[in-house]
């Protein structure tokens, strides 16, 4: 192989939203992650809610739709 061409390799330290960590070999030395398999619904069997508020609402002002524009749509029909 030739020299001096690849990154540098680290044990990185991966650290998940819900607090756990473990470490892996990585070219970055921290990797943060927001769901693994410590709280991941697949895995615990739990339904957890992922933080959307605001989108929906955000949507609506840059578009001007308000909540009476779905009702008219349904009075049409």
């Amino acid at each position: 192989m030739r020299e001096k061409i690849h990154p540098k390799y680290y044990v990185a330290k991966v650290t998940c939203a819900c607090g756990n960590t473990w470490y892996v070999g990585s070219t970055k030395k921290e990797i943060r992650v927001e769901i693994c398999s410590a709280c991941h619904p697949f895995y615990t069997g739990k339904q957890k809610m992922v933080d959307t508020a605001g989108r929906v609402e955000r949507f609506k002002r840059k578009y001007g739709i308000k909540d009476s524009t779905r009702e008219a749509i349904k009075k049409k029909k």
